[in-house]
């Protein structure tokens, strides 16, 4: 089993709001599990949740500018993935050209 975090000891260790991280969660912006009613976040999902409470905290964004920015963000990686694969490809029909 990996890692994982209770709810309660995130909110302790990063100083946030009980409810942040509830509505994080309500936003599908963390995934959780809970096991005999205490709620853990996977130690593979801190970044996230790190980088959640910076922007929130620090930048002042709400929830919904959380969503969006997270949003765009998985595009844009999903984007330079996607030319990554089709450069490579071009680069394998040049090479036969070439040849």
């Amino acid at each position: 089993m990996s890692e994982r975090i209770s709810r309660e000891e995130l909110v302790k260790i990063y100083n946030i709001e009980i409810t942040f991280f509830n509505e994080l969660v309500d936003y599908g912006l963390l995934n959780v599990q809970t096991e005999n009613d205490i709620l853990y976040l996977m130690y593979d999902d801190l970044p996230d949740l790190e980088r959640f409470a910076n922007w929130h905290y620090d930048l002042e964004i709400n929830l919904p500018g959380l969503e969006v920015i997270h949003d765009m963000l998985n595009k844009m990686k999903d984007l330079k993935q996607r030319n990554r694969e089709l450069l490579h490809k071009l680069s394998a029909i040049s090479d036969r050209y070439e040849d």
